[in-house]
């Protein structure tokens, strides 16, 4: 919203235009025009609206301003949609030894066992200052937490509220925000590109060692103006990336904008080829994205069965229905190759009504307005693209490799999940890694020291463009590509397929990003191109199977466990 102020001096009309949160005038004299432009500085910077970004903020704003900036709806993000709950040892019964090793199990030998062992034994203190802010875990008639039980977990030790725990986290901590007068939430802003010594005009690769974050350019979509925002720490919670598969229980914003921006400013980025497909995902053709069905309905006893009845998961698994993730997904994958059909069946029918009713009373309103009473009747469920393990390599304190800059969430790798993610395990994670990364960005967040040179954006020569059509198709080509030659299963001829194709659709975008004003469409592709290349290119330098990606040139595991990085 801007503000306009005109009089007469000097026989000349002069017009001023102030825009909120301006903090620069320029002075125009062919127009007589004298401009405020909008510039924001503040101390912390985080991207994203998600439990690791709102966690964080809400620590850092004791020390300093706190600015959170979002594309969407301050409430959109993938902790919204999760259902499941969060893993952590709460019970007499369970131990951190215990999670540890489920956490390592399901990892297949690439999890950072200091890192699991980080987050596991730090994590109730964590989850206890959430509980804190007022979050309502489910609890037994008797007052202790009704503990639910997930895919590759020994111990019942999943905290959830019903089946919409990431709603109710999201509310909770939003709540505690607005609360807070240090902290300012910029919803509809498009974070276009880290600023770093690029944008001075000195040169960046990926051997730099010395590379410094000082903020970002934005696209308010309201204004339609990029805008340039600075701050001493920057926190990447932009969360995952499931649209670049056609088939996603993802947010429809999922776009790998994080991991896209990092790899653009010279980040490392790691094991991006580990994508976990979530087994269950509700099969209804021509809704996206995809509804969930919890991984909890099959720990409350829910089996999956092949059209004719059959249960057929301890064919693969001595864990049956609650085997990981990566293994039920496969299974899955080979069972509706050889059947030809599109889904397999969830059963939960052996449950009563009423628990069914409390425990999931979303799944089980969804599933009843396309016709599936869940006490009755089979869930159809196909694996859908769910959470992406790798993202950008940060240390044990969410240190990314350019100074300055930390992730936390999603779009993060710190070492934890390896080659697959242990269910529930990722929320835990998130409030760890932000407490984490709020002791380390007080102690720094004064030494960097900002330029003042800093330029505006420039979009100098391009045009708007009438086009969007062509952004649209270069996504949908995108999303083709890769769920029919990098989803479940394999090969280095569809890798290699995939690589090929994708380069043209990179070029095609990049030259239309070059000649045309910023649009969120635009860019979210552009973004999207980018993410599908770094899986694709990780996922062909990873010559083995191991966890979430398997190969069928390279069955089984290499000798040697490396971590791929770009």
């Amino acid at each position: 919203m801007a503000f306009y102020l005109s009089f007469k001096h000097s026989n000349l009309f002069v017009r001023i235009i102030y825009t909120r949160n301006s903090q620069a005038c320029e002075f125009y004299p062919h127009t007589c025009y004298y401009r405020f432009k909008l510039m924001r500085k503040v101390d912390f910077l985080v991207i994203g609206s998600g439990i690791a970004g709102l966690s964080f903020a809400l620590k850092a704003a004791k020390f300093g301003k706190v600015l959170i900036v979002t594309k969407s709806n301050e409430d959109e993000s993938n902790t919204k949609y999760a259902q499941g709950g969060v893993a952590v040892v709460v019970d007499k019964s369970d131990s951190f030894e215990k999670h540890i090793q489920d956490t390592l199990i399901a990892g297949d030998g690439l999890c950072d066992e200091s890192i699991v062992e980080i987050v596991v034994k730090e994590g109730p203190e964590r989850i206890q200052e959430i509980i804190d802010y007022g979050i309502n875990f489910d609890k037994n008639p008797a007052g202790v937490f009704d503990l639910a039980k997930e895919g590759g977990h020994s111990e019942h030790r999943v905290l959830h509220y019903k089946d919409i725990t990431g709603y109710e986290i999201e509310s909770v901590l939003l709540k505690q925000i607005h609360q807070n007068e240090n902290i300012e939430i910029l919803t509809h802003y498009f974070c276009l590109e880290l600023i770093t010594q690029h944008h001075l005009g000195k040169h960046v690769d990926k051997s730099s060692k010395d590379i410094n974050c000082y903020g970002i350019y934005a696209f308010n979509t309201e204004s339609n103006n990029v805008e340039k925002i600075l701050a001493n720490v920057t926190v990447m919670a932009s969360g995952g990336a499931g649209h670049i598969y056609a088939n996603t229980t993802n947010p429809i914003i999922a776009t790998g904008d994080g991991m896209a921006m990092v790899y653009r400013a010279k980040g490392k980025i790691r094991n991006m080829e580990f994508i976990q497909f979530h087994p269950t995902a509700l099969y209804h053709p021509g809704e996206y994205p995809s509804f969930l069905i919890s991984e909890a309905v099959r720990g409350f006893g829910g089996v999956l069965r092949r059209r004719t009845g059959e249960e057929f998961m301890y064919e693969y698994d001595e864990r049956g229905s609650l085997a990981s993730r990566d293994i039920v997904a496969r299974a899955i994958d080979n069972e509706m190759k050889k059947s030809g059909d599109d889904f397999v069946y969830l059963d939960i029918t052996m449950r009563s009504k009423a628990d069914i009713l409390k425990h999931f009373p979303n799944i089980y309103a969804k599933c009843l307005s396309i016709g599936i009473d869940m006490t009755k009747d089979f869930i159809p469920v196909t694996p859908a693209c769910h959470y992406m393990c790798g993202g950008v390599m940060v240390d044990e304190d969410g240190k990314s490799s350019i100074n300055h800059l930390y992730a936390c969430g999603e779009v993060s790798s710190t070492g934890l999940h390896g080659a697959n993610r242990l269910a529930s395990n990722s929320l835990l994670e998130a409030t760890v890694f932000a407490h984490r990364i709020f002791l380390s960005a007080i102690e720094n967040y004064k030494q960097n020291i900002i330029p003042e040179n800093i330029p505006e954006w420039d979009d100098k020569g391009v045009i708007q463009s009438n086009e969007d059509i062509l952004v649209t198709h270069n996504l949908r080509e995108t999303q083709k590509i890769m769920s029919d030659y990098v989803g479940i299963v394999r090969s280095d001829f569809r890798l290699d397929r995939a690589m090929r194709r994708l380069y043209l659709l990179y070029e095609e975008t990049e030259e239309f990003y070059k000649n045309n004003k910023v649009s969120v469409k635009l860019c979210e592709v552009r973004n999207v191109i980018q993410v599908a290349y770094l899986v694709i290119k990780s996922a062909m330098q990873r010559k083995e199977s191991r966890g979430l990606h398997y190969t069928t040139d390279y069955p089984k595991h290499a000798k040697e466990l490396i971590d791929t990085i770009i």
